[in-house]
């Protein structure tokens, strides 16, 4: 088994306390900021719409055990700058890869 190829996911608290198992497509550098693309899950392990939740993504760099901080895009301009930079990234990668199509 190659464990290269798992995929890393997350386990997303949504503001109602809900959680929600995410697979992580990516990290997306824009305009200095990282960004993470998280594709939610069923409790199949499957996403059906192909539907994708994009956050500010930061770390501690002086504490690497601590968890990650996601953050609400606010701002339009902002999110219409990492959409489009995620489009580019899914041009670069064949997107069958990230979603199976269905049978």
């Amino acid at each position: 088994m190659n464990h290269a190829e798992e995929e890393m996911t997350v386990d997303l608290e949504l503001e109602d306390g809900t959680l929600v198992h995410c697979s992580v497509v990516t990290i997306l550098p824009v305009d200095g900021q990282d960004y993470i693309v998280l594709l939610p899950l069923d409790q199949d392990g499957g996403n059906q719409d192909g539907e994708v939740w994009i956050y500010q993504y930061s770390e501690n760099p002086d504490e690497p055990g601590e968890e990650p901080v996601l953050n609400h895009i606010d701002d339009d301009e902002e999110y219409e700058r990492v959409s489009e930079a995620f489009d580019e990234y899914l041009d670069s990668c064949e997107f069958d890869e990230l979603v199976p199509e269905a049978e």
